[in-house]
């Protein structure tokens, strides 16, 4: 299900995460959080998607200030609506939640992992 230039990009980004997803990353790599395992932007058809944990089908997108305007919401409810055809159920996460860290940030990686 996945193209070339997914994997490309995918492998591209990797190597530029945001902030809040560098802190998330350091948080999920290596099954840190309740012993799931995380891919960082892992390519799932023609999109890259910020986190996956492919044995619970969960991809987490944090999302900055840019996912707030018409069109960048537009391309994010067309790749949430791909991806749950798909079977993957889709958490998101604001860059501010991920910063303030905390019982909040853990209750939404518990509640996204329990689906």
């Amino acid at each position: 299900m996945r193209d070339d230039s997914s994997i490309t990009r995918a492998k591209t980004m990797r190597k530029d995460l945001t902030s809040a997803e560098d802190k998330l990353w350091r948080m999920l790599r290596s099954r840190r959080y309740r012993e799931a395992k995380f891919r960082r932007q892992h390519a799932i058809g023609p999109y890259v998607v910020d986190f996956a944990c492919v044995s619970v089908r969960l991809v987490i997108e944090v999302d900055g200030p840019s996912h707030a305007d018409a069109e960048h919401a537009a391309f994010d409810a067309e790749r949430t609506a791909f991806l749950e055809n798909a079977g993957w159920r889709v958490a998101r996460i604001a860059n501010a939640d991920v910063f303030a860290g905390g019982d909040g940030l853990y209750d939404f990686l518990d509640r996204a992992l329990k689906g």
